[in-house]
């Protein structure tokens, strides 16, 4: 009978880790060696294919991934799995995925700090294409996909200069049609808290909504703006910031649900009464936008079809039956209109 040592040591299967350790090299420089990336010298990439074959090592993730046979396995990149943000898009993501013989896994960005390692996490895996939710308009993991041949789609956000299949929603005109209800209700003093910058969805709303405000013949000034990321944190210092000038808005523009929520908190700290002291508006009409404690004017982007169609698209290109590429799908945005804007005090 076998020790219970022997038997665990038997069972483990030799991983990229066990060969980095091996060959006294990062596991990222291991996964591109035995993926005969060009950046890796041919001496070092000699030095870890030594290494793999002392221990047994077979790149089991990779081989079905391009090699053998297909995992049926699809991979979505969140920002952060515990924002109330993505379930709106991983559940109806998942429910199509699996409806279409797919499975998912979720990876959270923190995995990896950089394009090299996000694409290393990527392919040592085993999926056969992912999701991307998190790009920046400059990312370069796309291009890296790519050129490693893994079918991927940008869902939500799109990439400057990238030839990809695409899903997202109108942005310029969703803001748009958020400033024009602005204007119609009369408010000329107007705050905005803008998305990152060097996301497009930060960059396309900003865009729309200055443009309808300029067609209305309004000015934006520039000590009312505000960017930053998506989270309630940002929305609540923008809004205590923006409250605080000479001159206040009377009405506080956000880009995104949580932000719209902390500018509220923030408000009702400072003791003002939304709408009758100033309105706030938000994005994405996600479910808690339409609780009774907050009843948020915002902007729907039919999430749940974006996803769907997202993993539609993903899975013809795996299957080969994707036809003329890239696709570029916008839906179309809507205003939902609730208890958080009204016309500016008199």
């Amino acid at each position: 009978m076998e020790s219970p040592d022997k038997s665990a040591s038997r069972r483990a299967p030799v991983t990229s880790h066990d060969v980095a350790r091996a060959a006294g090299l990062s596991q990222s420089t291991v996964s591109r060696a035995l993926r005969d990336d060009p950046r890796v010298a041919p001496e070092t990439r000699e030095r870890v294919r030594a290494a793999a074959s002392s221990l047994g090592y077979v790149p089991n993730a990779l081989a079905r991934n391009f090699v053998m046979r297909r995992t049926r396995t699809v991979g979505m990149l969140v920002t952060d799995i515990g924002n109330p943000y993505y379930p709106n898009l991983i559940a109806p993501l998942h429910d199509e995925l699996e409806e279409l013989g797919y499975r998912m896994i979720l990876f959270a960005e923190r995995l990896a700090e950089n394009g090299d390692q996000h694409l290393d996490v990527l392919l040592d895996r085993g999926i056969d294409g992912v999701v991307l939710t998190t790009s920046t308009v400059t990312s370069s993991l796309p291009t890296q996909l790519t050129d490693q041949g893994l079918p991927f789609v940008l869902l939500t956000r799109e990439v400057d200069g990238v030839a990809a299949d695409t899903v997202a929603v109108d942005n310029a005109l969703g803001a748009s049609l958020m400033a024009a209800e602005i204007l119609r209700l009369g408010h000329r003093r107007i705050g905005a808290v803008f998305g990152p910058a060097h996301t497009s969805t930060g960059r396309d709303r900003e865009r729309g909504f200055r443009a309808a405000l300029t067609a209305g013949a309004v000015d934006l000034a520039s000590d009312a703006v505000r960017r930053g990321a998506y989270v309630v944190e940002n929305g609540h210092e923008a809004m205590t910031e923006l409250m605080r000038l000479p001159e206040p808005p009377t009405v506080v523009a956000t880009f995104n649900d949580l932000v719209a929520i902390g500018a509220l908190n923030a408000a009702r700290e400072l003791g003002l009464r939304v709408p009758e002291d100033v309105s706030v508006t938000g994005w994405d009409d996600l479910p808690l936008a339409a609780w009774s404690s907050f009843r948020l004017t915002t902007v729907n982007q039919q999430m749940h079809e974006m996803a769907r169609t997202a993993a539609r698209l993903l899975v013809e290109q795996i299957e080969g039956v994707a036809g003329p590429r890239p696709r570029r799908i916008l839906f179309e945005p809507k205003i939902v209109l609730r208890s958080t804007l009204a016309a500016p005090p008199e």
